[in-house]
């Protein structure tokens, strides 16, 4: 465990041997060795930049795309909380905290005119939305992202323009223990009753198709393609991850207290006390049958991390 001497005192919560699966969508995982709620962004900086380089620092947003493994995670675990969810909207322009839910940001757009319409269906905040480069209905992150601002790993405020974060399908270059802040979002004009109701159709679809009253993080598995037939990152592929899980047999499958959905083939549920391990060999184990019955070795889209 990391020695409370070797850490900065800061004006947020700094909590030794902290569980974090109650902090996860699919409620499990072991306990980070700190777990860090910085007060503002001047508490997050200078933090960051009094801490010993050689502990490692992993940001976490709502867990809503994340398997902590039961042994917990060495370190310094950093999630941000309310000095970081503000949602302004000026002109076309949407600025908002990394902790700010994408639900949210959507609305709160659409009610000053601004179609990000695509962020209502995705789980999660906006921090993880960016270093993602989620996306769906053919709208990506990447689409209508000006900048980002960070903290570095040693405790400096940089503003980062959207082209220099390499995003791609699902995923971007920030480097390791970046922690984001906050970014700037520039989306068509549309009327906010119009944009309300796209919003409202799209909730719907959802959850007639996925299983939104389950304990999941979102779609397990990315699609094998990474890119569609125009070169853009998306989804418009033609083999999507869910129709290979199901094609080799898996939708449904069980392992421990883990369960492929039976409702949507590409997610991992938690159906009863699953542990990490349970979630995790069970998405190894359907990796593994779609690979031998058709050379494609899935992706995880969600991400692991922690020790087993």
């Amino acid at each position: 465990m990391t020695s409370v001497l070797t850490l900065p005192t800061p004006r947020g919560t700094l909590t030794p041997q902290r569980s974090l699966a109650d902090l996860t969508w699919l409620r499990v995982g072991g306990p980070a060795d700190w777990l860090f709620q910085p007060a503002d962004l001047e508490d997050l900086a200078a933090f960051l930049g009094a801490l010993d380089p050689a502990i490692p620092v992993f940001p976490m947003g709502v867990g809503s795309n994340l398997i902590v493994r039961d042994g917990g995670i060495r370190g310094v675990v950093i999630r941000l909380g309310r000095g970081f969810n503000s949602i302004a909207v000026e002109g076309n322009r949407v600025t908002a905290g990394a902790a700010a839910p994408d639900a949210h940001v959507a609305r709160r757009a659409a009610e000053g005119g601004v179609d990000l319409t695509f962020l209502r269906t995705i789980p999660g905040s906006i921090g993880g939305a960016v270093r993602m480069n989620a996306g769906c209905y053919g709208s990506y992150v990447a689409d209508v992202l000006v900048e980002v601002t960070a903290v570095t790993r040693e405790g400096r405020v940089v503003v980062i323009p959207a082209a220099d974060l390499g995003l791609a399908y699902r995923s971007s270059v920030l480097p390791p223990g970046w922690v984001l802040t906050g970014a700037v979002f520039e989306g068509p004009p549309g009327d906010p009753a119009a944009l309300a109701l796209r919003m409202a159709e799209q909730v719907a679809k959802r959850d007639a198709s996925q299983p939104t009253k389950d304990r999941t993080a979102g779609s397990t598995f990315r699609n094998p393609a990474g890119f569609s037939s125009t070169g853009r990152a998306d989804d418009v592929h033609d083999l999507k991850a869910w129709k290979l899980i199901a094609d080799a047999g898996m939708r449904g499958a069980r392992r421990g207290g883990a369960e492929m959905s039976p409702m949507h083939a590409n997610f991992l549920v938690n159906r009863d006390g699953a542990t990490a391990a349970d979630l995790e060999g069970l998405g190894e184990a359907v990796r593994e049958r779609v690979f031998q019955m058709t050379g494609i070795r899935l992706e995880w889209e969600i991400m692991r991390v922690g020790d087993a």
